[in-house]
């Protein structure tokens, strides 16, 4: 949640069980903090919701398959470097 984005006053209706199980669940000091939590929230959700739903609808190709097959050898990466004695071992 971005704390610099601009708020407004507004006057909703909501179910006060609702709103205390919000409270409890998200640990809100205000029913406006609870709000916005659930919001965001439900932006997340339906956020990812249509991004797999987009992902059933276009399953991968062969070509993407054979792309995330590939295993690089990282033999170009092989050198001289003491690893171990810059960044001490085990970590």
């Amino acid at each position: 949640m971005l704390n610099s984005m601009a708020k407004g006053k507004t006057t909703i209706t909501v179910e006060r069980g609702k709103l205390e199980k919000v409270r409890r669940l998200t640990g809100a000091a205000s029913a406006s903090a609870a709000i916005d939590i659930a919001l965001d929230r439900l932006i997340r959700s339906e956020r990812i919701r249509a991004d797999v739903a987009a992902y059933a609808e276009q399953p991968a190709t062969a070509e993407d398959a054979a792309l995330a097959a590939i295993t690089p050898s990282f033999d170009d990466l092989a050198d001289e470097t003491d690893w171990d004695a810059l960044y001490g071992g085990d970590q």
